[in-house]
């Protein structure tokens, strides 16, 4: 059973991981749009990171570190849907790898289209 659409937006943008938006016709497909951001981990942050390791948790400053990364990384999707004319981003997914020991990549992709309210909903 499909999950419904959870409408968010981000730089005016609507940007969804469905293939639809409730409420609203396609008009327009104008391609993928991708946005990435490759960060690396503070060798000092990494240390003090190692040693709440030992004793478990959440690492906070990996967890920050990858939270900038994906508002970059949809920051940089959202400008160039945004160049292509598009008013919507649609079938976002995200991905992470890491590069080297120290360097993660944040990837983002989706549809950018332009759409608009079916006729009579508000």
């Amino acid at each position: 059973m499909p999950q419904p659409a959870v409408r968010a937006t981000f730089a005016g943008m609507i940007v969804v991981t469905t293939e639809t938006i409730p409420g609203q016709e396609i008009l327009a497909v104008h391609g993928i749009v991708e946005g990435n951001s490759v960060r690396m981990r503070h060798v000092g942050k990494d240390v003090a990171q190692g040693f709440k390791n030992l004793v478990g948790g959440e690492l906070s400053a990996h967890t920050e570190m990858l939270a900038q990364a994906r508002a970059e990384a949809m920051d940089r999707m959202t400008r160039q849907a945004t160049a292509l004319g598009a008013n919507a981003i649609i079938s976002v997914r995200f991905a992470t790898s890491a590069i080297t020991a120290s360097v993660a990549e944040v990837y983002v992709y989706g549809t950018a289209v332009t759409v608009r309210p079916f006729a009579g909903v508000r």
